[in-house]
């Protein structure tokens, strides 16, 4: 018994099979990532200048309207009427 005892003590026994070596996962084709499209409906639309579109309050709208305003009467109506003529 006492070399029997030996040899089932030499015996090397197997790894755990999780403890050695992480296996790889496999993807699984149905849920394969693609890149973000930026187009609409797709997502977030990137941001954008729209101080073009908002209401401003009146005395802004006024004091752009009276700055155009002034810089058209600059020249004479009588004269003006000239510069819209089609060559």
């Amino acid at each position: 018994m006492g070399k029997a005892a030996k040899a089932s003590a030499k015996k090397k026994l197997p790894s755990a099979p999780l403890a050695d070596r992480k296996k790889k996962v496999q993807k699984n084709p149905l849920f394969e990532s693609t890149p973000r499209s930026f187009r609409i409906g797709g997502d977030i639309q990137p941001k954008r200048d729209l101080t073009r579109f908002v209401k401003w309050p009146k005395y802004i709208r006024l004091q752009r309207m009276k700055r155009i305003m002034l810089m058209r009467l600059k020249v004479p109506p009588a004269i003006n009427q000239f510069n819209l003529a089609i060559d």
